[in-house]
């Protein structure tokens, strides 16, 4: 094979990605760890963003952190859109069974606890909204963000309302209309919230809050209701540390394709192109990066078989010729991996179907450029095409044992060793070209350079 690579832009990039590593392992070692403010303190927790897995690890964490320090309550400072059923119904019985009070406070002004962070805010023992936010809007959606209609619309809907209910019925609150806000998708500002009390209260800020809640009675569980001391507790903030601050970086559809894909290229560039580090390292990371991204990602395995699948298929046409047929499978392929890898996640959760065809398009123009390139080379006539390369010295770039790859007139050809085992870095002349590999021997000692 005679594919080109810029040997300076790997030693750029690798001095990169060192450089990268070298910053994510400093930064996991200044990961914020749990706070340690003694008993009856209260742990301020901020849930900002899409209900997803990594909300509900980093809410599980702060509560547990507080129940390991006996905290007089904790707050979680919410604003959210909604997000995944899967995560919302986690993080509601993480509150339910908490074994501290647990309070969760609509804020900032402006902000809203949308769909699943309606659940979430019935579930507290003791629910408050700042000044300007909204509550509601929880009718469950399809994947395609629309109704889902039908038995199964039903079946679903009456489950939610079900679920809502008996958080009402446990927390005292306004059933009626979190049913409403299930089937009708009725929201309401916070004033009206409290009116209907749909929350408890409405606080100004945090010390607002905390004077508004302490003396207040709440029940942990099957315990006697127990009082809330939080006017003059101490206030720790117990906020996202690095791992879940990357792990919402890259929790994104379109980052774990981008990476699935990326990865597998690289390596399958290493495969063609032995010897450069970079294209191996990079690959590798990148797919450990991509099945990290979808451990915190509802994902179907099929996606990810049809993407690893579709790079096969690239790579058996650069070689074997098939005019074009295994090409054109492998953007089949591809496409139909990133359809399907979130298919059945609501519409934030979704690969971009522009991002899908648009890296399936640009992949197979370049095994489409490769595939020109390699079948210009076989029709080219003997006395200007390889034929004029016998005579010509290399220098073997991987051991030939008796196969390899050598570098001869600045591209890489796949070689075989006339003369047993020759080592990397050693000078060899080419004797004679089978196909589109040469066969060579050795010339000079091990270590000369071409």
């Amino acid at each position: 094979m005679n594919i080109i690579f810029g040997g300076g832009l790997f030693r750029a990039l690798r001095l990169s990605l060192a450089f990268l590593a070298l910053v994510l392992g400093l930064a996991t070692f200044a990961c914020a760890a749990s706070p340690n403010a003694g008993p009856g303190a209260v742990h301020v927790l901020t849930a900002d963003g899409d209900v997803n897995p990594v909300m509900d690890r980093y809410i599980s964490r702060g509560i547990g952190a507080a129940e390991d320090e006996n905290a007089a309550a904790v707050v979680i400072r919410l604003k959210t859109p909604g997000g995944l059923s899967t995560s919302m119904d986690s993080i509601v019985e993480r509150i339910v069974n908490s074994k501290v009070p647990v309070i969760v406070y609509v804020w900032p002004s402006s902000g809203r606890a949308a769909s699943a962070g309606t659940f979430i805010t019935y579930a507290a023992h003791v629910a408050a909204m700042a000044p300007g936010t909204n509550i509601g809007a929880a009718t469950p959606i399809d994947a395609s963000g629309s109704d889902i209609g039908g038995d199964l619309g039903n079946k679903v809907k009456n489950d939610a309302v079900a679920k809502i209910r008996a958080l009402a019925e446990l927390r005292g609150r306004n059933a009626d209309w979190a049913e409403d806000a299930v089937r009708k998708g009725t929201s309401v500002q916070n004033s009206e919230a409290l009116r209907l009390h749909v929350v408890d209260l409405v606080a100004n800020d945090l010390d607002d809050l905390l004077k508004q809640t302490d003396g207040r009675q709440v029940k942990l569980g099957s315990q006697a209701e127990i009082k809330l001391q939080t006017a003059n507790a101490p206030v720790v903030y117990n906020d996202q540390n690095f791992i879940e601050d990357f792990l919402n970086l890259i929790a994104d559809p379109n980052i774990a394709f981008l990476m699935l894909s990326l990865g597998s290229l690289a390596i399958f560039i290493e495969f063609v192109h032995p010897g450069a580090i970079f294209p191996g390292v990079f690959g590798v990371i990148s797919l450990l990066l991509g099945f990290f991204a979808l451990s915190v990602i509802p994902f179907n395995w099929a996606g990810v078989a049809l993407i690893l699948f579709a790079f096969i298929l690239f790579g058996l046409e650069v070689f074997i010729v098939s005019h074009g047929i295994l090409g054109v499978g492998g953007a089949i392929s591809l496409v139909l991996g990133g359809l399907l890898l979130t298919s059945d996640n609501p519409p934030g959760f979704q690969v971009s179907k522009l991002l899908v065809f648009g890296l399936a398009a640009f992949l197979a123009l370049g095994v489409a450029v490769i595939l020109t390139n390699v079948l210009r080379i076989r029709r080219m006539p003997a006395k200007v095409g390889v034929e004029t390369m016998v005579g010509r010295r290399a220098v073997a770039r991987s051991p030939l044992n008796p196969t390899g790859f050598v570098f001869v007139n600045g591209e890489y050809w796949s070689a075989e060793s006339e003369t047993g085992e020759i080592p990397a870095g050693s000078a060899v002349i080419i004797t004679a070209i089978q196909g589109l590999k040469l066969k060579v021997k050795r010339t000079e000692p091990e270590g000369a350079k071409a």
